[in-house]
Parts: structure tokens; sequence; C-alpha cells
């Protein structure tokens, strides 16, 4: 399996970061996506956070009439049970574990690293927070739905796993739907996500990054 090396932003909150999040965005977006958020999180201010947002390889996208966009997979049907390609999926999530990896490496225990994920960064941090040997600090799932829930093998190491779930209630792109279902595919296999919903479409709202700002606070630091 042929897993790219992924570019990818880096801001840090303060010198020597103690904690780290990586922050997947959407289909056809960048890591620029979510890098404007960081200030408005409501950190501490003496946190040390280093957080990284990767940009996902140029995919054809089946749903698009195969244009070539930023995917960390394709979409071939957009019905309810989203007909997703699973492997390349799967080789996002390994791609995003070498930076988890090289965290560790640079000197964050994998338990101060939070893995977020809009849309389908969503559905790609559902794969591998869940599967990552190591024990992480959680899973902040946005807007998302679980695509891999059939298949999954969750590791030992994140059971019970700390994962926040948010979904807007007039989400036309992924149905909330999704998102309650993502909560009890989770709760059959065991977890205890907690589940919120904001008034908006597919986007997100400065209550839910104030949210996404204490998850951080209370898991990684």
């Amino acid at each position: 399996m042929f897993v790219p090396e992924l570019k990818y932003i880096e801001l840090e909150t303060n010198p020597n970061p103690t904690a780290a999040v990586i922050w997947l965005h959407g289909l056809g977006a960048s890591g620029h996506d979510f890098e404007p958020v960081v200030p408005e999180l409501g950190l501490p201010t003496d946190a040390a956070v280093r957080f990284l947002f990767p940009h996902a390889p140029e995919l054809p996208v089946t749903i698009n009439g195969g244009m070539i966009m930023p995917a960390w997979y394709d979409i071939k049907g957009m019905n309810i049970d989203r007909v997703v390609d699973t492997e390349q999926l799967k080789v996002s999530a390994a791609a995003v574990a070498r930076m988890i990896d090289r965290e560790i490496e640079r000197g964050i225990p994998a338990a101060n690293i939070v893995i977020a994920g809009f849309s389908q960064g969503g559905a790609v941090a559902y794969e591998l927070g869940l599967s990552y040997p190591q024990r992480l600090a959680g899973i902040l799932a946005l807007s998302t739905y679980f695509a891999t829930a059939n298949t999954v093998e969750p590791s030992k190491a994140n059971a019970g796993l700390p994962i926040n779930v948010y979904h807007g209630t007039f989400d036309p792109v992924v149905p909330e739907a999704l998102g309650r279902r993502s909560v009890e595919q989770l709760e059959a296999m065991g977890f205890q996500p907690r589940y919120e919903t904001y008034p908006m479409e597919h986007s997100v709202c400065l209550e839910e990054i104030q949210d996404i700002g204490r998850f951080i606070e209370q898991h990684a630091l």
C-alpha cells in the first residue's frame, strides 16, 4: 500500500509545545480552511499547542464528475449511506498516522494528541483515531459520518477514548441523521461519545469552536 507524504501547515500557540492537534479538512478544501480558527478556541494564554493542518491529496471524485480535487477518498454515491472508497480512506488514515508518529518523535506524547476532522476529514479521524496503536487524547468529529464503522479495527489502547461529535441541525450536505448514526455506532462499540448540535448548515460556528477549545484543554493539556 503506497502511503503519500502529506504536506501541511504548522502553527504553534507558544514555544515548546506539549500537545498537538491534527485537523483534517473537508472535500475540496485545504489545510488553510481551519487555520483561522485557532485564536478563537479560547485556549489558556500559556498553552503550548502545535496545530497541524494537512492538505489532502488530489484525487478524482466520482460524485463531482471525476473532477480532480483535494480529497481524502473518492465518494461514489451521495445516498444516505455514502458509497465511499474505503481503501483510499484507510490510505489517508495511514498517512495521518505517520504525522502522529512524527509528533511523538518530536517529544509530544500520544496521549496529548487530538485528531479532529470535518466532513470527509472526520471519517478519516474515526478510522485513524480508533485504530491507532497508542492511546490518544481524543477525537473531534465535525459535521461528519462514520464511513468505516463496519470494518474499523479498534485498538485496545484507545478503548473508551474521549470522542465529541458536533453537527449542524440544518446541514444539507451531511444530514444530521448521519451524525446521530455515528454516535449510535460508537455506542455499540462501547464508546461514550458526547453529541452536540448547533443551528447551522455544513460549517462551524463560534459556539462549536469554543466547545472544541474546551475539549482540547480538558483532554490534551
